[in-house]
């Protein structure tokens, strides 16, 4: 074994490298992700500590009025035990898991991806990264479509960082932005604003932010001073599915009355 080699290894060259496949690139949150992780050996022999996967998105923070695009780790999954490498050699590892049912969706500027790590003794570190798209739940799917049904339009999607209330599991929340194009509430409502808190196989927490539109003088200093949103929290489950236009009407038109 040539201490050359060794030394380039800690630099990167000649290193082991890793390259995932992913059984397909379109999945659904909640779904199995399955593949498998590639690792060629180097002109060395080396020690691989662990083998992670790790999904990833974007999100927008905010910092002195400006606005930054953020990272943040939605999951992160150990699949091998360490072993060793040896000079050249070839190794495939099959890895299967499920992603979180609160995966965001990849509409607009969103992006989810899984990158794969792999730990080497005193080496860089090598890693791969492979974007996927993300469809909504059921469950979730069914929520935005009732909305639609209702006349809403969507006009932006975009995680954003996640007020302090909203920080259960990560420092973003998705939230899908809509306009009244027609039905009840065209020329009632400037906006309404879904964000999706909780959610599980069967069960969803939405809040619902509703922007009344402004009327005479006192609706307009309403508006100035955020005073004409409204947000409203519903739990639905999936026994709900069918009925969801009819649970979420209700609930704007209780802020709207």
């Amino acid at each position: 074994m040539s201490f050359f080699n060794k030394v380039l290894a800690t630099i990167g060259i000649g290193a082991a490298t890793v390259d995932t496949v992913l059984e397909k690139s379109h999945y659904v949150a909640g779904e199995r992700v399955q593949g498998m992780i590639g690792i060629k050996g180097g002109s060395t022999q080396q020690e691989v500590d662990a083998i992670y996967l790790t999904l990833h998105t974007t999100y927008i923070r905010e910092s002195d009025d400006k606005k930054f695009t953020d990272q943040a780790i939605i999951q992160k999954i150990e699949v091998a035990e360490p072993f060793i490498i040896k000079e050249n050699e070839r190794k495939e590892i099959p890895f299967a898991f499920d992603l979180s049912y609160e995966t965001p969706v990849t509409y607009g500027n969103t992006k989810v991806w899984v990158s794969t790590g792999m730990d080497i003794k005193n080496s860089i570190d090598p890693k791969d990264k492979d974007y996927i798209e993300i469809a909504p739940h059921p469950l979730k799917e069914s929520v935005l479509s009732a909305i639609q049904d209702l006349g809403f339009r969507t006009r932006k999607v975009e995680c954003e960082q996640a007020p302090k209330r909203l920080r259960r599991h990560f420092p973003f929340i998705q939230e899908f932005e809509f306009v009244p194009m027609s039905g009840p509430y065209a020329g009632k409502l400037d906006e309404l604003e879904v964000m999706f808190n909780e959610q599980s196989k069967d069960k969803v927490e939405i809040l619902l932010e509703v922007d009344r539109r402004a009327r005479g003088l006192g609706g307009f200093l309403a508006e100035a001073l955020d005073m004409d949103e409204s947000i409203v929290t519903l739990n639905v489950d999936a026994s709900d599915a069918p009925d969801l236009k009819r649970i979420i009407q209700k609930a704007i038109d209780r802020v709207c009355s």
